[in-house]
């Protein structure tokens, strides 16, 4: 039976399975690091509200314990420095998490895409099965030819025979 005629593309079709699988592998590990930077990101943000929210219990004291005009005001500046770095940190959080939806979105792409080069793999293997399929009933009806022409030529032989013999 001859080999398979379209052997070389099942192999490259295989190898874009292979290739698209990789980018899976390196889309995932980028998801990753994106996650692992929102969770510092998250953590830099939690850290400097919690420092506001010290410094405003701080101020709230000082104000019930009494305390001068200046301090206040010094408190008051500060706590506003605070709450623009907490709105430069959220900021931060914010623009993370939109990278993390793109390594999100760039992994589930990678993922369709080893999913198509997959159905095209077994359409190919699919259509080699036929193909073997259709040589075998081919060399089976060769077969059954050449079985017909021998029993046709044994008889003709033994017809022959039998009127030489007479």
């Amino acid at each position: 039976m001859p080999s398979y005629p379209l052997e070389q593309i099942i192999d490259v079709k295989k190898k874009r399975v292979e290739e698209a699988e990789a980018l899976v592998k390196k889309r995932e590990k980028e998801l990753d690091v994106e996650r692992e930077k929102l969770r510092r990101a998250e953590a830099e943000r939690d850290k400097v509200q919690q420092h506001l929210e010290d410094k405003i219990l701080q101020l709230r004291r000082e104000l019930d314990e009494g305390t001068t005009s200046d301090k206040i005001i010094a408190a008051k500046r500060y706590i506003e420095v605070v709450k623009e770095r907490l709105e430069v940190e959220e900021k931060k959080v914010q623009q993370q998490k939109a990278r993390v939806a793109e390594a999100e979105q760039r992994l589930a792409e990678a993922k369709e895409e080893v999913k198509e080069r997959r159905k095209e793999v077994e359409k190919i293997q699919t259509h080699k099965k036929e193909w073997i399929k259709e040589q075998l009933k081919e060399l089976e009806m060769l077969e059954i030819r050449e079985q017909d022409e021998i029993g046709q030529i044994i008889y003709l032989r033994t017809l022959r025979e039998r009127k030489e013999r007479g």
